[in-house]
């Protein structure tokens, strides 16, 4: 009973973990418009507010590993979750400045929770892998497409502002740290995995090919949550309504994210979902030329269903394509280090565009480019493989 219990606590935290990874960067999307007028932003500065935590990203996937092993993943994740904390809260007490400190601190904790979760699963459900897998990114979609469909009516219809908006997802952090406590003081894995040899993963190809195609997945997720609300208000949307819109595709997303990691793990090969995937994202973007509302819905439920199996497929890989836990946190470090690298630019590089072009069509031409890299990359790292 003891066991059961513990373990039930355990799942119970990863769930509330990952439903806040996204919400602090999600909530933001649909708020820009008022925090661009409210400071006087241009649109590259706008988008910087999404790029900017994915540049942490960036930078601390590549320690998190050896502070999971100093400290346990257990309670590096519960510093995560206090770093994340402060973060969001700092970013709303002051001006563009402490906007960005903030930003930056909200970006340390959900990478660094994010980086270690995968092994810790691995390491302590091995048998349900799959499960947890498809349970971490519905989790993270779920709360991301709340995120974003509540943002503006929390704003304006309960006249909090976009700080209130921002702060208010607190709530769901300070769940988390509650429930998360007690892995502070579990039990860290055994020495055994600290026997494995060590593979250097920045010399495998293999590895290369799943950060190269986590990236892509990764820009079209960052760059579309960010803008497609302000493009929908360009077609002549409500704000609300275009909260809504992007919500609604990130609902989508989570029948992806659900059942993508019960079929990978059954499959010898991955390649032909990834194929599938992504032509489902090259058919929504196309469709989203179009100025018609319904066509506009259909596309952008396609685009959602490949949006969480993409997320859920490349966070399986990264335990497919290893045999050893201190190679799979290696590799997981590799992949959120060097895929969110090129993640980050993505919504500052079209903000720029926009402010040069005008031209909201851009977006969409920029989607097609990365579904061609989520394809060139992905289907190699679908093979059966280890690194």
């Amino acid at each position: 009973m003891q066991k059961q219990s513990s373990q039930f606590l355990l799942i119970l935290g990863i769930l509330l973990v990952a439903i806040n990874l996204r919400t602090s960067i999600a909530s933001v999307g649909p708020l820009i418009p008022f925090i661009r007028d409210d400071l006087d932003l241009s649109n590259g500065l706008a988008g910087f507010l999404t790029t900017l935590p994915l540049l942490t990203f960036a930078i601390f996937s590549l320690i998190s590993p050896s502070i999971g092993k100093r400290m346990g993943n257990g309670k590096a994740i519960f510093m995560a979750l206090l770093i994340l904390l402060f973060g969001m809260v700092l970013r709303v007490l002051g001006g563009i400045e402490l906007l960005l400190l903030g930003t930056a601190f909200t970006g340390i904790g959900i990478v660094l929770a994010n980086v270690l979760l995968i092994p810790l699963i691995k390491n302590q459900l091995p048998e349900k892998l799959g499960l947890m897998t498809a349970l971490l990114a519905t989790g993270m979609s779920l709360f991301a497409a709340v995120a974003a469909g509540l943002s503006v009516p929390i704003a304006v219809g309960w006249g909090l502002g976009w700080r209130g908006a921002l702060v208010f997802w607190v709530v769901f952090l300070l769940l988390a740290i509650l429930v998360w406590f007690p892995q502070i003081k579990r039990a860290r894995p055994t020495q055994k995995a600290d026997t494995s040899p060590v593979k250097n993963v920045w010399k495998s190809r293999l590895a290369w090919q799943v950060t190269l195609f986590m990236g892509a997945q990764s820009v079209m997720y960052f760059t579309l949550i960010t803008w497609l609300p302000d493009m929908l208000v360009s077609r002549g949307m409500s704000p609300e309504k275009a909260g809504w819109i992007s919500s609604g595709m990130q609902v989508v997303s989570l029948i992806g994210s659900y059942f993508a990691p019960s079929i990978l793990i059954r499959l010898k090969e991955q390649s032909q979902v990834i194929l599938a995937v992504g032509l489902m994202y090259i058919l929504g973007y196309l469709l989203l030329f179009s100025s018609v509302e319904g066509v506009i819905y259909f596309s952008l439920t396609i685009i959602g269903l490949g949006m969480g199996a993409s997320l859920s497929i490349a966070y399986t890989l990264i335990s497919l394509r290893t045999a050893e836990d201190r190679t799979t946190s290696k590799l997981s470090g590799m992949v959120q280090s060097s895929g969110y690298v090129l993640a980050a630019f993505g919504p500052m590089l079209f903000g720029i565009s926009l402010d040069f072009f005008n031209n909201w069509n851009v977006l969409i031409y920029f989607m097609l480019f990365f579904s061609l890299q989520f394809l060139f990359f992905g289907i190699p790292a679908g093979k059966d493989q280890k690194i």
